[in-house]
């Protein structure tokens, strides 16, 4: 029997740029629409429910449309059947049935983690994405990124069965080389600026990254807004603040793209055919796009360099939805993206063998790491306290320094 997504050893995300002809943006357009349609007819359909059912009094004709309704949630084929245009326009099935089961995932979610929120209407936007899942004939034995309804034709074409050949590029080259490489879901998006990507889900049997490293011991790590990140090491890692540099030059150009929103509202005329805001609307995306870029460039750099070179890392266990609260520090805490870096160290930590640990921060600035005497009162200290001399054992710290030094006390 052949193995399930679920059933090899380790999963990779992929994501790589393509480039569609102009029908291929059209079929991509049109199955994003699709996606997107089918899943705000399942929550139109569950607010009908919801608002039928606190009927008290029982009458047939609701308790049939309850039955009618029910009905649609559970299958596909009434969507095409009252919709004719998905099918004029050749929108999947496997795009409308991923959708549906997105919107149950949703669900899942809200009822595990309630902060989520319920699955809202998804409004048009200028950039969206839909999912393919890959299949395999039953007569390939061992499925590759080479024999499925979603693969790889060369280092340089991939062929999916929806839209057809398209180019690619990205990291995805090393990994034609495995064999053993099994493809699951295909996400094919579009950015607000009009670049298009492919997401894919693997899985295989065999590491996708080499773990042979020469280890330098623990390392515990605090971040802090003054600096990135301090290691108990005694090495500073700059915070680059991409956001801070470029804020100017994006808030100019917000302003110009708001004024030719309400220039175009004023003459009555619709944004889409507006071709001044486009430009600019464009130029923006542009601007707020190199910023994320660059700094998940840096993200992804320095956080692999941490995990390929210990055996142990230690970081605080931040919270980000609470600091951000604080409306002195938000941007800084924003501009840093440390929750985003967090998350890289724990997936990167189990790819390439290293244990990734998080502890309570408690205390761990105000807290001599040589003899554990813990500022209160009136010696605590405050933000602008860099620096600070131990009023018990007269040893001088750096507050960063200092503070990393006790975190991997804790894990340790």
């Amino acid at each position: 029997m052949r193995k399930s997504m679920a059933d090899y050893q380790y999963h990779y995300g992929l994501k790589v740029r393509c480039y569609p002809s102009d029908r291929q943006k059209q079929i991509i357009e049109h199955n994003i629409n699709g996606s997107r349609f089918a899943y705000n007819e399942m929550v139109a359909i569950d607010k009908e429910l919801y608002q039928l059912r606190k009927c008290e009094l029982y009458i047939k004709q609701v308790q049939d449309r309850i039955d009618y309704l029910t009905k649609r949630k559970e299958s596909t084929k009434y969507l095409f059947f009252l919709h004719s245009w998905l099918r004029q326009l050749n929108v999947g099935t496997d795009v409308t049935s991923m959708a549906i089961r997105s919107y149950k995932a949703a669900w899942k979610m809200f009822r595990k983690v309630h902060s989520t929120g319920i699955p809202k209407f998804h409004k048009k936007q200028y950039s969206g994405s839909f999912q393919l899942p890959n299949r395999y004939s039953s007569k390939i034995s061992t499925p590759s990124l080479f024999n499925g309804k979603i693969r790889f034709i060369d280092n340089k074409h991939m062929n999916i069965f929806l839209i057809g050949r398209i180019r690619v590029s990205g990291g995805h080259k090393i990994l034609l080389n495995y064999s053993d490489i099994r493809m699951g879901t295909v996400t094919v998006s579009k950015d607000s600026i009009g670049n298009y990507y492919i997401s894919l889900q693997l899985a295989s049997d065999t590491p996708f990254v080499e773990s042979n490293k020469n280890t330098c011991g623990s390392l515990g790590i605090d971040l802090n807004t003054e600096n990135f990140l301090t290691t108990s090491n005694g090495d500073v890692v700059a915070n680059p603040r991409y956001y801070r540099k470029n804020k100017k030059l994006l808030a100019k150009q917000q302003r110009i793209l708001s004024r030719r929103h309400l220039r175009a509202k004023k003459e009555h005329r619709s944004l889409r055919d507006s071709k001044n805001y486009q430009k600019q609307r464009v130029l923006v995306a542009k601007l707020s796009n190199s910023v994320s870029n660059r700094r998940n460039n840096f993200l992804n750099e320095t956080s692999t360099a941490l995990i390929k070179n210990h055996d142990l890392v230690v970081a605080e266990e931040l919270r980000s939805k609470n600091l951000l609260k604080n409306h002195a520090l938000a941007m800084s805490i924003s501009d840093a993206g440390w929750r985003t870096f967090l998350q890289m160290l724990e997936y990167k930590a189990e790819m390439y063998g290293t244990i990734f640990v998080t502890v309570d921060p408690t205390y761990t600035t105000q807290t001599c790491s040589d003899c554990d005497y813990v500022m209160k009162g009136e010696e605590k200290l405050t933000l602008s306290d860099r620096t600070w001399i131990c009023p018990n054992c007269r040893q001088y710290h750096v507050r960063d320094h200092n503070a990393a030094k006790n975190i991997l006390a804790k894990a340790i």
